[in-house]
């Protein structure tokens, strides 16, 4: 079978492999789709955390089941994803029904090789019904379910000010999901072609250009100076990341679903007199899969509007490096094998 590896920063090769042989427990899936999603570039650039080189990309996955192993439920040739965090099942965090911080994670295309290829085989447990979607639909399931996880964390109310940062993909999956629990949402980025997407497409109540605004000034206008109560940072940027405590309202909650490989710096007495709550958000779990997959087909989210390139599985080395520059207006880019 045909296979793309990132051999080294900036380096990705066209190879071959053998077709998996199918373990016990295992179910095996012929890829017809993949999502390019930041783990999958920040890897091509070399900055990505808790990562090895060779490795075969590709998280955001859409198949056709070819073996189910000891799933139940499920049919050949039936159209499905699966959840790419592999976890071992007896650590602390899976037996408080925490797989997606699994002590022992395995990530798909981060620690074990990905599904940039024509077959790959995963754990039959953690198989996902595809309820009816396309392949593009289903290879979107996973980013959006990240979203969704970091709004579920941050236990979003009706009617609350959430301030995201970064309108990537990623973050605009967070904002779907906010708005879905009521809130009123604010987008903050420094890229006003990514800020017009959040107006246009996701219809956001409120939108600040970092570049060009003052922040602190501009939340409260829109709070009515009470400031955010919930912010969710999809940068993984380090500025960032330590400026927005600052816009935090007093007895906020500040949830990092973004990931830099630095320190967090914050004044103690400005968080300590807010009495902020801070949360990590990792991965996503079952739930969060079943809530996108829901709101999909109900016609909460609207998956192609994420998608914004496509390509076949041939030429995906040649425009890879492409969508790293913002000026080409990738929000999502998807891989047709």
């Amino acid at each position: 079978m045909k296979i793309l590896t990132c051999t080294t920063p900036g380096q990705l090769e066209y190879g071959t492999a053998e077709a998996p042989q199918l373990k016990p427990g295992n179910a095996l899936l012929k890829i017809k789709r993949i999502g390019i999603c930041g783990t999958d570039l920040h890897a091509f650039e070399g900055t990505q955390p808790f990562f090895s080189y060779p490795r075969i990309l590709g998280h955001e996955l859409a198949a056709e089941l070819v073996e189910a192993g000891d799933a139940e439920g499920f049919e050949k040739a039936e159209a499905v994803t699966f959840i790419p965090y592999f976890n071992c099942g007896h650590c602390i965090a899976c037996r408080s029904g925490k797989p997606n911080c699994c002590v022992n994670i395995q990530v798909c295309g981060v620690h074990t090789d990905g599904g940039m290829a024509e077959y790959l085989q995963v754990p039959s447990h953690l198989l996902v019904h595809g309820e009816g979607l396309s392949f593009d639909e289903l290879a979107l399931v996973e980013p959006l379910a990240i979203g969704a996880h970091g709004v579920r964390r941050a236990d979003v109310k009706p009617g609350e000010f959430v301030l995201i940062i970064g309108a990537g993909p990623i973050g605009l999956g967070i904002m779907e999901f906010a708005r879905i629990a009521g809130a009123k949402v604010i987008a903050a980025d420094v890229n006003e072609q990514r800020l017009n997407f959040c107006r246009e497409n996701l219809k956001v109540d409120y939108t600040i250009n970092v570049k060009n605004e003052d922040v602190t000034e501009r939340l409260k206008q829109i709070t009515n100076g009470d400031m955010p109560t919930v912010i969710i940072d999809a940068t993984g940027n380090q500025k960032a990341i330590n400026g927005a405590f600052l816009y935090l309202a007093h007895g906020g909650r500040y949830v990092l679903v973004g990931l830099q490989r630095d320190e967090i710096i914050v004044s103690h007495p400005e968080f300590h007199k807010r009495e902020s709550t801070l949360m990590s958000s990792r991965n996503a779990t079952r739930e969060d899969f079943e809530h996108v997959i829901r709101s999909m087909k109900s016609g909460l989210v609207n998956p192609q509007t994420y998608i914004t390139h496509r390509v076949k599985f041939d030429e995906v080395k040649d425009q890879f490096e492409s969508w790293l520059n913002p000026a080409n207006g990738v929000i999502k880019a998807i891989v047709e094998v």
